[in-house]
Formats: C-alpha cells, sequence, structure tokens
C-alpha cells in the first residue's frame, strides 16, 4: 500500500474518532474539592482518581497562592513537588550536574528535584503501565506520580493515550505509546496507521515493536521497511524501535540495531518486558556500539531499583523503560510484580 493510501484511510479513522467522540461528554480530571470526573470511556467517578497522602493534600481552591508561598498551582501540585518558574524550593540535580547529564546524551532533563529522596536520573525515566488490565485509576496515578517526580513521559497502552494527554496537558512529561505491541507481527500498514491514530490522540513518542520474525528469517529487507512505515507515520514525534533483545542472537541484535538507524529512528530499544528476558548491560553496550553517539538507546524491563539503572546508564542507555520509576529515583526496592 503506498503513503498516500496509508494517508487517507489515517484520515478517516481520524474523522471517525472525532466525530465519535463529538456526542460524548469531555473527559475532565478533578482535584480534590470536585465532585464528579468522566473518565475516556464514560465512567463516572465520585471522586479524583489520585488521593493524596496524609500531609500532601492539594488546595481545593483553583486560585494560585499568593506570591512568595511554598508553591503555585502549576505544573506540580503536590506540596513537595515545586516545580513552576519561580519555584523556591527547586534544587539542582543531587547527584550529577546538568551538564554531566547532558553528556550522557540525554535529550530530556528534568532540573527540579521532586522531594529530598528523589534520584537525579527521573528526567530518562519512562513510568511504564503496560498490562492488560491496566484500569483508568491506574492510569490516572502513573500520570500523577510522572508529575509529581517528573519523569520523562509516561508510557501506555494506546487506549489510554487521550487520558494521558488530557491529564498530563500544560507538564513536562511526555505521553508514549507503543505500537504492535508486544509481538511485532502486524502488517507495516497496520502499524503505520496505528502510530497515526495514537499521535492524533496525542502522543509524543512511539515505541513500535519490529517483526521479528522476519528478522530471524533472515528477512532485512522486510523488517527495514517495516520501520520506515513507522517512521514516515511519526515525523516529529520521537520514534524507539524494540527489537526484543531476548529472543536475537548477537548478529540479529546488530542488524536490527543498523536497521534503526538507517531507518533515521530516533531510539532503539532493548524489550517489550513481555518476552522471555529483559535488558541486560551486555545488550545496551552491544546497541550502544552499533548506533553510535548520535541515537538513544533504552533500556526496559527487568530495571527494579537504582543500581540496576545505574549500570543500565554507564552502559550507554540513555532512557529507561520501568514500571518501578519510584523505587529508582527514591533508593527503594521494586514492589512485587513491577517490571
Amino acid at each position: 500500500m503506498r503513503d498516500e493510501e496509508i494517508k487517507k484511510i489515517a484520515e478517516e479513522v481520524a474523522k471517525i474518532l472525532k466525530e465519535t467522540k463529538t456526542g460524548r461528554t469531555p473527559f475532565k480530571y478533578t482535584m480534590p474539592g470536585d465532585s464528579v470526573s468522566t473518565g475516556s470511556a464514560g465512567k463516572m467517578f465520585q471522586h479524583p482518581l489520585v488521593t493524596p497522602p496524609p500531609g500532601q493534600a492539594r488546595a481545593a481552591s483553583r486560585e494560585p497562592r499568593a506570591a512568595g508561598a511554598e508553591n503555585s498551582r502549576g505544573d506540580c501540585r503536590l506540596e513537595e513537588n515545586t516545580c513552576g518558574p519561580s519555584c523556591q524550593n527547586c534544587n539542582p540535580l543531587n547527584k550529577y550536574t546538568a551538564g554531566q547529564v547532558k553528556e550522557m546524551g540525554v535529550e530530556r532533563v528534568s532540573f527540579c528535584n521532586p522531594n529530598q529522596s528523589s534520584g537525579s536520573i527521573a528526567g530518562m525515566i519512562d513510568h511504564t503501565l503496560l498490562k492488560a488490565n491496566a484500569t483508568q485509576e491506574e492510569v490516572g496515578r502513573l500520570c500523577e506520580e510522572a508529575r509529581k517526580y517528573r519523569f520523562a513521559s509516561v508510557c501506555v497502552n494506546p487506549g489510554y493515550v487521550a487520558m494521558c494527554a488530557r491529564l498530563l496537558k500544560g507538564s513536562c512529561v511526555k505521553v508514549c505509546t507503543v505500537i504492535g505491541f508486544p509481538l511485532g507481527s502486524t502488517t507495516p500498514t497496520v502499524k503505520a496507521i496505528e502510530a497515526r491514530d495514537a499521535i492524533a490522540n496525542g502522543a509524543d513518542e512511539i515505541d513500535m515493536v519490529i517483526n521479528i520474525g522476519a528478522l530471524k528469517s533472515g528477512n532485512d529487507h522486510f523488517v527495514l521497511e517495516d520501520i520506515k512505515a513507522v517512521r514516515e507515520a511519526t515525523r516529529g514525534r520521537v520514534l524507539k524501535v524494540i527489537i526484543e533483545t531476548s529472543y536475537l542472537t548477537r548478529d540479529e541484535k546488530i542488524r536490527a540495531c543498523e536497521m534503526s538507524r538507517q531507518a533515521d529512528a530516533d531510539f532503539v530499544k532493548t524489550s517489550t518486558g513481555f518476552g522471555s528476558g529483559g535488558a541486560t548491560v551486555e545488550d545496551v553496550a552491544l546497541m550502544r556500539s552499533v548506533v553510535g553517539p548520535e541515537m538513544g538507546v533504552k533500556a526496559s524491563g527487568g530495571i527494579k531499583d537504582a543500581k540496576a539503572a545505574g549500570d543500565m546508564i554507564k552502559a550507554g542507555a540513555t532512557r529507561l523503560g520501568t514500571s518501578a520509576s519510584i523505587a529508582i529515583v527514591s533508593g527503594g526496592q521494586a514492589a512485587k510484580g513491577q517490571y
């Protein structure tokens, strides 16, 4: 199918979605003090999606605090998380200087620590929730946490992109979603349409899974065209290519990285988190050696604490994908089931 045909189909899909949404009550994320919020699927909530812990309650009033107060109702709205331009509690990154972090190849840096226990790598983390049974409440909490800790993005399934885009509007946190996930076996045309639809719904970054079977069959031409189809559909957005390293030989990993670079992707990414294994230091180092300093490398899967995160960064990772984000930045331990 030609690019013109793909574009036409995508435009039709966007038109249908727009017409469908027109007759629906618009999504509203409420703050404490509001009585009702409406979820993206029309589900009604009598309370906000997230209730702050004791001592961190946000003011019910929607008016900003007076000048000189600890913080205002700006980008970040918890008491210990003051991240506006006039913030009086902002501190430099507590482990590295901004220059040192930038030298690692990071393309976004968080210059405000949410609290004293937060690590300095929050701006390198895609705060992730991709499990099949993730609820609206859990996704809402994910976005609240991402605002609080100023993570690089939230990474969610495509069905939650529009919801996250609304919840994170005006913040520094991007919305990332996954395409062809987790198997990578859909056609290039379907992946391109899925990517265009996600962008239309507010996605800033796209993580696509390559056709793993085609790569292992030696059909590199198909794999390259697969990546190119999504790259063409995502111009102006960040594209990360998931190669699922646990299924690949060393030669296949190298070929996948070379094709990602040839297709002009922005990142190569180790894993979906749903394969037979996650990121390893060895794989990250290999991927970095292949793509060079210009591309990003995202380590994902099995990163559950600050030490593992630091090891990945030292090996060459410039982005981390994990559901154990808070444990990593606060020096704690990942909860059971986090990946």
